[in-house]
């Protein structure tokens, strides 16, 4: 099984439009996974896609109001969600919580958390087990997702063959802390994960299919899953893909610089 997670940066990016513009990026969008969706299910009928962010796509007209859009719905196989018990410090966000739980029982929910106090850590994912979700919290040390943790929350041997068995999950997107891929790999083999989050490319070097096999089993021998990070709301100038002539409205899509982050458009 092959699996990718795919990172819907890009209705939040439209939120500075008008509201028709933004009502029509936020179509295209929607369109856009169910594409994707529909063509990787063409190759692996068990093929996962699990948006992050976003929720509102799964909505008509992005709006929940209006009931689920269900195509869209049916085109994913879970919801990532940033921070929403923690952003270093406690937050009450009540909306998304109330959104999140319109899909209770349908969709598996990963959360990721930021909690600045280790004190703090368990009670993040209590949080996050009473309602239902699974949660990925991280420490200031690791706040870009580039450590593995010591410890599992709701460690377990179970083989893990759908996301909606899942437990757990490690989120580890970057790279520097780790010399070579093959030190990572091992690294990750180790774990007892239920799901692995990681990105296709170790310093510009994609995992091949043979190492992405060595991910997908616990230390016990049993099935674990591993989702690739893939952003599909924003162009970043150090994938493969860059062409070094491109700049703002060079290709016309590309809008604009992605507030907050250098390499992002």
């Amino acid at each position: 099984m092959t699996s990718w997670f795919t990172f819907t940066s890009f209705a939040q990016a439209s939120e500075a439009k008008g509201s028709e513009e933004r009502a029509l990026a936020d179509e295209h969008m929607q369109e856009f996974v169910i594409r994707i969706s529909a063509s990787a299910r063409r190759f692996d009928p068990d093929f996962i896609i699990v948006p992050q962010n976003g929720m509102k796509l799964a909505f008509h007209h992005t709006d929940p109001k209006k009931g689920f859009h269900t195509e869209y719905l049916s085109s994913i196989d879970g919801l990532g969600v940033e921070e929403l018990f923690y952003r270093g410090e406690r937050v009450e966000d009540d909306y998304r919580l109330s959104l999140l739980g319109k899909f209770k029982g349908t969709k598996t929910i990963m959360v990721s958390e930021y909690v600045r106090e280790h004190e703090k850590v368990l009670d993040a994912y209590d949080r996050n087990v009473r309602e239902g979700f699974i949660a990925f919290v991280r420490e200031a040390d690791n706040y870009h997702y580039g450590e593995i943790p010591e410890s599992i929350f709701e460690s377990n041997d179970e083989a893990i063959i759908h996301l909606s068995q899942a437990k757990n999950w490690l989120y580890l997107i970057s790279t520097d802390h780790f010399s070579t891929k093959e030190e990572m790999i091992k690294a990750i083999k180790a774990t007892n994960y239920d799901v692995i989050l990681i990105d296709l490319f170790f310093q510009g070097s994609e995992c091949t299919p043979q190492e992405v096999v060595q991910l997908k089993r616990k230390p016990n021998g049993k099935q674990k899953l591993v989702l690739s990070y893939v952003n599909i709301g924003a162009a970043e100038k150090f994938r493969y893909y860059w062409q070094p002539q491109w700049r703002v409205r060079h290709p016309s899509w590309m809008e604009k610089e992605y507030p907050g982050y250098d390499d992002e458009y």
